[in-house]
């Protein structure tokens, strides 16, 4: 029985240690946002799009840690203004944040953006 409990606990600190590996290079790595493709990014895309109440996506990211979310969708309303969606891994909206790219984005973490219609 002993042995068996060492194994565990041996084979559950490996794996603590294999997960901090991974989230330190992760962290290293910079703001490296990774692309989404597939299936993922088409479910991605159309939960933006209706957050957003339409417009073009740009492009689909995984979240970089700028902002809630596993998702980064950035969409180009039909106004022209551009808003990042931030999605869970759900793709359920979690945050929207004003992409101005001027380094003074406003967050609101309700999911939608202030004054829209859907």
């Amino acid at each position: 029985m002993k042995r068996n409990r060492l194994v565990i606990i041996i084979g559950a600190a490996a794996a603590a240690l294999a997960l901090a590996g991974v989230g330190i290079a992760q962290a290293v790595g910079g703001g490296s946002e990774a692309p989404v493709t597939g299936p993922a990014a088409a479910q991605a895309k159309a939960a933006a799009l209706k957050a957003a109440g339409g417009g073009t996506v740009l492009e689909v990211e995984q979240q970089d840690g700028d902002g809630a979310g596993l998702y980064e969708v950035e969409v180009r309303r039909t106004d022209g203004s551009v808003v990042e969606i931030h999605l869970d891994n759900a793709f359920q909206p979690v945050g929207t944040v004003s992409d101005d790219d001027s380094g003074g984005a406003s967050d609101d973490d309700g999911g939608e953006e202030a004054g829209s219609d859907g």
